[in-house]
């Protein structure tokens, strides 16, 4: 993960430097060239560790809650899973604004420490004689706000680099999060090997088993984390050009640091940015969420096929995000962040557009009057319990396709698989591509004034999307069909593109702006 820096670390630091000249007389010096980097590099592995505290036990929150408790439903399944965006929707300003005016450490120890202690909780939810279901929502929303230090990490390499180096750095963060969001699930499977059994501590009364043993892992590598960050982070921030520029929250600032330039953020850019990352998130997390509902009844998978096509095909495209998150980095230099953008949400549109039902071939209806777990009939929860469901719950996979009680399933066409695959990959380019230019832009508009409250609010903005995606989609989808969902999803995404097009001049660096540098 280290290597990840490295094309970023060999751009010069300062171009164009004319003797003589007090401006280009502050440079940095090697020893903080390395400490820069280094924190950086500790900052990356920080994201990648967030990202797989949310991931690591997805697979098994639903078989773990019902054995914890019998009470427990599909509706309280969505609020646990809600309830980390939700945790981190309400940290992300709070950590922000406090990595503004003290030291970034402070923020970072301290929600990670909020991780450790959610994911020791979470291993000792089954303990109590009953609410069972409520410690397990509260451990989730625990680790959702250990992971609000998000914003304090963007805002420092924000912060930390300059406008050469910033979509570089950017993208690598966004590749360790993609990266964390791929290997959580693997981890949860190797363990998956100890069985539900696995071994009891009775002394501290700890069970180590297939649910309890990822979460345990992820509180190990949480303290490693803050060992990391006590020993190798320091604070360090420049100003676009990559001079070395005094710190708001640093300690002592020396005498030859440039002041941070002064002048207005513009503000209509900071919300229309926040606005595309909310749609960026918003898009991606309905699409994860229909995509096993959409797949069982097309192609009338069962239950177990679905988790496991639907889980390849998911891990093809994180793999995918990866890729582009590198070659986004080249590109980037060659036309521009608000080119990849505009690009991104077009290929995104392309792709729903080809997710429409054409044709007169209609999918197996599911004649039998039988409840299918595919249908989110209510509630969110109910999606993403297809998820868990294990064939051997019912020691029947039950009927397969369509069902019956939605009627647009008479009279909608089916969405073939090589067109679904086809608008898969579509997403996976277009998705990355605006994730990481959306918030890379954004650093960018703020310039090198502290980041921590802005960034605190575009992370609270991407929780909200993950949590209000799958609810939208889910309705639509029971309610109306693909045809009408995918429709307005396209619909969303037009306006959102319009939204680009009218400030797509003003979606530059704060230095550019005010004419310091040229772009």
């Amino acid at each position: 993960m280290a290597s990840l820096g490295i094309e970023a670390e060999q751009e010069p630091l300062l171009e164009d430097r004319t003797a003589g000249s007090r401006e280009w007389d502050i440079t940095e010096t090697e020893e903080h060239y390395k400490s820069r980097w280094v924190s950086i590099r500790i900052l990356y592995l920080t994201m990648f560790l967030s990202s797989v505290g949310f991931s690591i036990v997805i697979m098994s929150i639903w078989p773990y809650l019902q054995k914890i408790d019998q009470t427990a439903d599909a509706s309280f399944l969505g609020w646990v899973i809600a309830s980390f965006s939700l945790g981190q929707m309400v940290a992300s300003p709070i950590f922000g604004l406090w990595s503004n005016y003290r030291p970034r450490k402070e923020p970072l120890i301290v929600s990670i420490f909020i991780s450790v202690a959610a994911n020791c909780l979470y291993a000792y939810v089954h303990v109590p004689a009953s609410h069972n279901k409520y410690y397990m929502l509260f451990a989730r929303g625990l680790v959702g706000f250990g992971a609000g230090n998000v914003a304090v990490i963007r805002s420092y390499i924000a912060g930390a680099t300059s406008l050469q180096e910033r979509t570089s750095s950017m993208a690598n963060t966004s590749a360790c999060q993609a990266l964390g969001f791929i290997l959580g699930p693997v981890f949860q499977t190797c363990f998956a090997l100890i069985g539900e059994k696995g071994v009891t501590w009775d002394t501290i009364k700890l069970q180590i088993n297939m649910y309890t043993a990822p979460v345990l892992l992820g509180a190990f590598l949480g303290v490693l984390n803050i060992i990391l960050i006590l020993i190798l982070l320091r604070e360090h921030r420049v100003d676009d050009s990559g001079r070395q520029c005094k710190n708001v929250n640093f300690e002592e600032a020396s005498t030859d640091e440039v002041q941070v330039p002064q002048g207005n953020i513009d503000q209509v850019a900071v919300v229309a940015t926040n606005v595309l990352f909310f749609v960026v998130l918003f898009i991606f997390a309905l699409f994860e969420t229909i995509v096993t509902p959409l797949t069982m009844d097309m192609y009338a998978w069962t239950r177990e096929q679905a988790v496991l096509y639907d889980g390849i095909i998911l891990a093809a495209l994180g793999v995918e995000a990866v890729i582009i998150f590198m070659g986004i980095k080249l590109l980037s230099k060659k036309i521009g962040e608000r080119a990849i953008l505009l690009g991104g949400f077009i290929v995104v549109w392309v792709g729903f557009f080809i997710l429409l039902p054409w044709g007169n071939q209609f999918p197996k209806i599911q004649w039998e009057d039988l409840h299918n777990n595919s249908i989110p009939n209510t509630t969110f929860g109910e999606i993403i319990i297809t998820l868990w469901k294990s064939p051997r719950e019912d020691h029947s996979e039950g009927p397969t396709g369509c069902p019956i009680e939605q009627a647009w399933c008479f009279h909608t066409p089916m969405i073939h698989l090589a067109q679904f695959l086809t608008s898969a990959v579509l997403i996976g380019i277009g998705y990355p591509s605006c994730n990481v230019m959306s918030y890379t832009l954004y650093s960018k508009i703020l310039g090198p004034k502290p980041q921590g409250v802005y960034m605190g609010w575009l992370t609270a903005s991407g929780s909200a999307a993950r949590i209000l995606g799958p609810v939208f989609i889910s309705q639509l989808y029971t309610s109306l069909g693909p045809r009408w969902a995918f429709s307005l999803v396209c619909g969303i995404v037009v306006l959102t593109i319009l939204l680009l097009v009218v400030v797509y001049k003003r979606l530059i660096a704060f230095s550019v702006r005010h004419g310091r540098i040229q772009e």
